[in-house]
């Protein structure tokens, strides 16, 4: 997300008072209404350049729905217990909690490889017009926030409008 703020030349919408109280109300209503477990982690805004590093080390080493389960153990861990994803320690537990090995993953987020792939991939998003999250393409259509998820669902069923 910081990559696509900065291409877009945003400040983070917690950035402004207003919109950050706004915001953070918001993120507990949204949760509630999606019936899943939220908390706002201490620090909202850190890096998840490791995690996101390791994604990609899974995504092109194992497969997308191990990458997948990787980002959902992430975020899970991020916005229910609030575990820092930018401390290596914090992230080496949850890798091990995750099932893999955590001097795997250390050596993967420290990797030239993955810090490339993970380059590659969201300059691939800038290019392709993405400035925030969450952002969604369908049929080549942008949509962007969550408050677009209708839209999508009525476009999934119903065809272009």
């Amino acid at each position: 997300l910081g990559a696509t703020l900065a291409a877009a030349e945003l400040k983070s919408p917690l950035a402004h008072p207003l919109k950050r109280e706004y915001l953070l109300r918001d993120f507990h209503r949204s949760a509630r209404f999606e019936g899943v477990p939220y908390l706002t982690p201490e620090n909202l805004m850190v890096s998840s350049l490791l995690a996101a590093r390791v994604f990609w080390w899974i995504h092109d080493t194992v497969d997308e729905k191990a990458a997948a389960a990787w980002a959902r153990a992430g975020l899970r861990a991020r916005f229910t217990r609030g575990v820092a994803l930018e401390d290596p320690a914090a992230l080496k537990a949850l890798a091990a909690d995750s099932g893999l090995d955590a001097d795997a993953v250390e050596a993967a987020w420290g990797d030239a490889l993955w810090k490339a792939r993970l380059k590659r991939a969201n300059d691939d998003a800038i290019a392709a017009g993405v400035f925030g999250t969450p952002f969604f393409f369908v049929d080549g259509e942008p949509f962007w926030g969550n408050d677009r998820k209708p839209q999508i669902e009525r476009w999934l069923a119903q065809g272009p409008f």
